[in-house]
């Protein structure tokens, strides 16, 4: 939303109008409470590639007032099968100002924070602190380093995160579950994320991941990516579509909240399961 914009005068009744077609759907389920809260909500999503640009999109759909959207990455024609924002016309644009035109496009009401930024240990805290502080963060990135530091830094603030774990080579989201990071299995990445969450003594790391043995591709010798991991056109945007609804639900309070993840203290099966 641009803040120095505003309606005129004589299309102001045409926009509340509009305002309120645009979530009627939402209204008859969450009531003028619900989408209250929605619309007072701050939800950061880290990393908007084929599950944080399908997140990213439900959210502003579902009527949350104030998203932060970071990636690093402009996009790549080989996005196209996956991502939310990814089309022949939008190759070569920065992730990041191509989701916030979306979201503006979506609800223009939905005031939005883009940063085209990598995020890492030495920069993470002072990209932070120029921010609103979230009610909740949704890490959809796909690196060990840093989902770790922006867990850590959850950790340490006690911000409300819920981690999305790897979705390539993957082909049923039937196995799709949330679960603390310590309780996961069949996950690469899950399990590169757990041995570190020990060694810094990060508990109640909440996360997405899927239980379902991933489908075995030959390594033809170069180890990339681009020819070890496969994904599925529907994998990725489903969990996408699956944390914005998990934090959603919570946001408004038909689901309990989990505590934030925490530096110390005892292990995660020895704490209460929600805030209330």
């Amino acid at each position: 939303m641009c803040q120095t914009c505003e309606v005129p005068t004589s299309d102001k009744g045409r926009s509340n109008h509009m305002t309120h077609q645009r979530f009627a759907r939402l209204k008859l389920i969450l009531g003028d409470e619900g989408l209250e809260k929605l619309a007072g909500a701050t939800v950061m999503v880290t990393g908007l590639g084929g599950v944080g640009s399908s997140c990213a999109e439900a959210l502003a759909r579902g009527g949350v007032g104030t998203l932060i959207l970071i990636d690093r990455d402009v996009i790549e024609e080989s996005n196209i099968n996956r991502q939310a924002l990814a089309f022949v016309s939008t190759v070569g644009k920065v992730k990041a100002q191509v989701m916030e035109a979306m979201v503006a496009d979506i609800n223009p009401d939905c005031t939005t924070y883009a940063r085209n930024v990598s995020l890492n240990r030495e920069n993470l805290g002072e990209v932070f602190a120029k921010l609103p502080r979230p009610d909740y963060v949704i890490d959809c990135i796909d690196d060990v380093t840093g989902k770790i530091e922006i867990a850590q830094w959850c950790a340490e603030n006690r911000i409300h995160l819920v981690s999305s774990m790897g979705g390539g080579n993957k082909l049923d989201p039937s196995y799709l579950k949330f679960a603390k990071v310590n309780k996961t299995q069949y996950c690469p990445l899950a399990k590169a994320i757990r041995q570190v969450c020990i060694r810094r003594r990060i508990r109640g790391l909440e996360v997405l991941y899927s239980s379902e043995v991933p489908v075995n591709i030959e390594d033809k010798g170069s180890g990339t990516k681009a020819e070890t991991v496969g994904t599925m056109s529907y994998f990725p945007p489903i969990m996408g579509q699956m944390l914005a609804g998990k934090v959603i639900r919570r946001l408004v309070g038909l689901e309990d909240t989990p505590l934030a993840p925490r530096i110390g203290g005892p292990a995660d099966d020895s704490q209460p399961p929600t805030e209330s």
